[in-house]
């Protein structure tokens, strides 16, 4: 029977998964819910908050449940007589809902320290950014293939060791700890109500601290180990990297093609402009430069186009062709090859070079 190795391979296309994920796929990744979380640290936090919280108010707690079932109790038979003869339990029912509020008014500072620590842990661990990604279904979810793969993946036989790990620690906490106290909760029947429910909630909290200091330690290394697994997981291939820039950045071809296209219609139009020049200044043979002075339209000579190598022949054989000077003058053909763009205007410190240049062409052409 032949197997398909592919089926366990990881996902992706282009080879091996060695890149560093961009921060595109972080953010993405970060948009459908996938950050590095451990639920552990949530878990102990809680734990560790709720007997915390249980050692310092189980005392007051435990007189005010007192006080509340002693009311209770106490009003059992006015509550029987009001409503006809009642039974004994129906009437405890009765009472029991209206003090309902006050049993949850108890209870409260315990719910609002578990809510606020699960909401710090999470913050704590992937800063603050809601997202509804992934409450919303996905049909892949139901896919037989895909559910084998995760039933039988390292990540399942880490969540494996790890609750092995956490039962037996805990369990090993729990013994070590109550066989000590194994004295004490004998004499229980002996001791009055009050002192009886002291040591019970002294025992269980001391315990129960115990205990969720062995879990940090867990979730500590779960922590660390989401850390490491979500970054493998985000770890890209070189294919994948260059697909993500062409649907960022654009296909390098296709914008190396318009960006060659925009140099061709930049060239038209600069060659267009060529025979509206006075003058055309030269290297003579690497650089020309064409230059037009219209003083009712800039108050400086302007660079109606400049090229190099072919692109200058193409503009002295165009000037040739339209009747316009041709001036050999090397240093002044580079500065403004090198200095001006087109349409741009001369700047001051090559006045006096185009100036006389212009004189001589206004001169040759019989304009002065």
């Amino acid at each position: 029977m032949s197997l398909d190795l592919q089926f366990f391979a990881e996902e992706g296309e282009g080879g091996e998964k060695t890149e560093e994920p961009t921060q595109k796929k972080l953010d993405d990744a970060r948009k459908e819910g996938q950050v590095a979380k451990s639920r552990e640290v949530a878990n102990g936090l809680g734990i560790l908050a709720l007997f915390l919280v249980l050692k310092l108010w189980v005392g007051n707690m435990g007189t005010n449940f007192l006080e509340s079932f002693a009311g209770v109790y106490n009003r059992i038979p006015e509550v029987c007589k009001l409503n006809g003869g009642t039974s004994p339990m129906t009437a405890i029912l009765v009472l029991l809902r209206s003090n309902m509020l006050r049993m949850l008014i108890i209870v409260l500072p315990i719910m609002l320290i578990g809510f606020l620590v699960a909401f710090l842990s999470d913050l704590i661990q992937v800063g603050w950014k809601p997202t509804s990604k992934p409450l919303q279904p996905k049909l892949n979810k139901l896919s037989p293939a895909k559910g084998f793969k995760r039933i039988f993946s390292v990540n399942s036989l880490v969540e494996l060791v790890k609750s092995i790990a956490k039962i037996a620690l805990i369990s090993y906490m729990a013994y070590s700890y109550l066989s000590g106290k194994v004295s004490q909760l004998f004499i229980l029947y002996d001791l009055p109500l009050m002192q009886a429910i002291q040591l019970v909630g002294k025992t269980v909290t001391d315990l129960g601290i115990r205990i969720a200091a062995v879990y940090m330690i867990i979730a500590g290394a779960d922590f660390a180990y989401q850390r490491f697994k979500f970054n493998k997981d985000m770890k890209m291939t070189k294919q994948e990297i260059k697909e993500e820039y062409k649907n960022t950045e654009g296909n390098p071809e296709i914008k190396g093609k318009i960006r060659q296209k925009m140099r061709e219609v930049s060239q038209r139009r600069m060659m267009q402009a060529v025979p509206q020049a006075d003058v055309v200044i030269t290297n003579p043979t690497h650089y020309a430069v064409a230059l037009k002075y219209d003083p009712e339209q800039a108050p400086a000579p302007v660079v109606l186009a400049k090229g190099a190598d072919y692109l200058a022949q193409k503009i002295k054989d165009i000037a040739r062709e339209n009747d316009i000077e041709i001036v050999e003058d090397k240093p002044l053909a580079r500065m403004l090859y090198a200095n001006v763009d087109v349409d741009a205007q001369v700047p001051p410190e090559l006045y006096q070079a185009v100036a006389e240049v212009l004189a001589f062409v206004y001169h040759t052409k019989g304009r002065i």
